[in-house]
């Protein structure tokens, strides 16, 4: 009997052993190959996205980041928060919601619901919720509880797409990035720098139009002009 029972132990530890390790592993995100520019980036329409920046520059000489923060972490959060929410809002919840868990580390231990209550105003605050818990548990398995500084390695966070990638290298990294959402997308069409249907094809046109060494200031200040309403004359 006892020899019966050892045998069903060790049968019952071996099927456990291989549940875990037949469990699914999550496949990494891959990111979204960079476009090539839909639009002839020369001539008039090359003079007329520097008349543009030139405008820009006048009304914006020193554009603020919007989202406040402390650190690159805190950065990201507030750049996951501000998906179909207004950096207004954003700033309103941050405060608490940092002051909570400031670090990786720490919101790594925090329970959802208690940071859905923080950010229940914003909107998709449940998904929002839910990805800053794995995003932090993310970074502190694999990287030491830091914000990598990698494209590859950002856009393979939970909740994390290519444009939250692109403010984090520009703004926490100084990497040369062009950040466009969804207003910056139609800013451009409006203006006729770009006939992407997209907001990966108009960040292609854009940066065809504008030179690097703008990409940054030049976020900030179209971002300006999305949030005060100004128009631009071109």
């Amino acid at each position: 009997i006892a020899s019966r029972r050892g045998l069903l132990c060790s049968c019952a530890r071996m099927k456990r052993q291989s549940s875990v390790q037949t469990a699914p592993v999550k496949k990494a995100k891959k990111p979204k190959p960079l476009l090539l520019p839909s639009i002839d980036a020369s001539g008039p329409l090359l003079s007329k996205a520097a008349r543009i920046a030139a405008q820009l520059q006048a009304l914006y000489p020193n554009p603020p980041i919007p989202l406040k923060h402390d650190s690159s972490f805190q950065l990201l959060c507030a750049c996951m928060l501000s998906a179909q929410s207004t950096d207004v809002k954003v700033n309103e919840v941050t405060p608490e919601l940092f002051r909570r868990w400031p670090t990786a580390a720490v919101m790594a231990t925090a329970k959802v619901p208690d940071i859905e209550g923080i950010i229940r105003v914003l909107g998709l605050a449940p998904t929002k919720a839910k990805n800053l818990s794995a995003m932090s548990k993310v970074l502190v398995e694999q990287h030491g509880g830091e914000v990598p500084d990698s494209f590859e390695a950002l856009e393979s966070l939970p909740g994390i797409g290519h444009k939250t990638a692109s403010v984090v290298m520009s703004q926490a990294f100084n990497h040369v990035a062009f950040p466009v959402d969804t207003h910056i997308h139609r800013l451009a069409q409006r203006w006729g720098l770009s006939n992407g249907h997209s907001v990966e094809q108009t960040e292609a046109d854009l940066k065809a139009l504008l030179p690097e060494c703008s990409w940054r200031d030049a976020h900030l200040q179209v971002g300006c002009v999305c949030m005060r309403v100004v128009c631009v004359c071109v």
